[in-house]
């Protein structure tokens, strides 16, 4: 059995890749760039593209399962299409790559524009995953949700400036999330790709606890050994710095406002323990997650160990 990795590349995806490696299944990576994949030994790496069909059947070929990435942002209408060519090429299990979004209820619409930039923001998430997850149900083939809070990786963000030995400047230095590590996203993943434990299941993956921002830049200041400061600026200075950086303002504004909602209480989306009831291992740390990533972050000629 061959199993195709979709999004194969991105933070998720790559871990779920090394993992099948690792227990001995034959993995085929669809990616728009074969050629800067940078993936296993082994790995059979295959040009394929949401927006061209027409790359589609090679990447279908003889393929049971597949790790569905979350394209429908970018092109809903090619969504159901290539779900559809995967079930007649004899796809017959989805693990769908999805976000705690998905499980927002139902109410605002994203095209309000009578509501804040955060709630239209949001509304686009829930109905861009749900949708997904609903096409791949409607099928006749086995299926499994994963829906990851948000990620850890999202503080590569700060990566650039780090590097160069610049403090991180944000506001809200108490905002944050229950981030969670990519690899407990692919792991479940995985479990759901090669055990029939998780059909029909819908997953929210989140970190085992929130973490601030200024939290998160303590951590990879001591997963690598250096000195990063943290300074909190005001919103409006942020947002000032924001449009000149070129930022949409409608994207800027729900920033900000996603922010200042998660200074106080559990987050966007609390801390689940659903890492821990199905692999009996408490969740990664975001303290773990900058230990992995520590290289990422390290200051442009520091040689120092981690």
């Amino acid at each position: 059995m061959t199993i195709l990795v979709t999004g194969a590349t991105g933070n998720i995806g790559r871990c779920v890749v090394e993992r099948l490696v690792g227990a001995g299944q034959r993995v085929r990576a669809m990616t728009r760039d074969p050629r800067a994949a940078r993936l296993p030994a082994g790995v059979e790496v295959v040009y394929g593209d949401f927006e061209r069909p027409e790359t589609w059947r090679d990447a279908l070929e003889e393929i049971e399962r597949v790790y569905l990435f979350p394209f429908a942002y970018v092109i809903p209408e090619s969504d159901a299409g290539f779900v559809g060519e995967a079930v007649k090429a004899g796809v017959r299990r989805f693990v769908v790559h999805s976000a705690a979004a998905a499980e927002f209820p139902p109410g605002d619409d994203q095209y309000d524009q009578s509501i804040s930039s955060l709630r239209r923001h949001l509304a686009m998430e829930r109905d861009a995953h749900r949708e997904q997850e609903l096409l791949v149900e409607a099928t006749d083939v086995e299926w499994t949700h994963v829906r990851p809070g948000l990620l850890a990786a999202g503080a590569l963000g700060w990566a650039e400036q780090i590097r160069a030995g610049y403090p991180v400047v944000e506001p809200y230095g108490a905002a944050g999330s229950a981030l969670v590590h990519e690899a407990d996203v692919a792991e479940i993943a995985v479990a759901a790709l090669l055990t029939d434990a998780h059909i029909g299941a819908a997953y929210t993956i989140t970190g085992p606890a929130k973490v601030s921002q200024a939290e998160q830049v303590a951590a990879i200041a001591a997963a690598t050994g250096q000195d990063i400061r943290f300074e909190e600026v005001s919103p409006e200075a942020a947002l000032e710095h924001w449009h000149r950086q070129g930022y949409p303002h409608d994207i800027a504004a729900w920033l900000i406002e996603s922010l200042a909602a998660t200074v106080d209480g559990p987050g966007l989306v609390p801390a689940t323990d659903t890492f821990e009831r199905i692999t009996g291992r408490p969740a990664r740390t975001f303290a773990q997650w900058a230990v992995d990533h520590a290289e990422e972050f390290r200051v442009v000629g520091d040689t120092r160990a981690t």
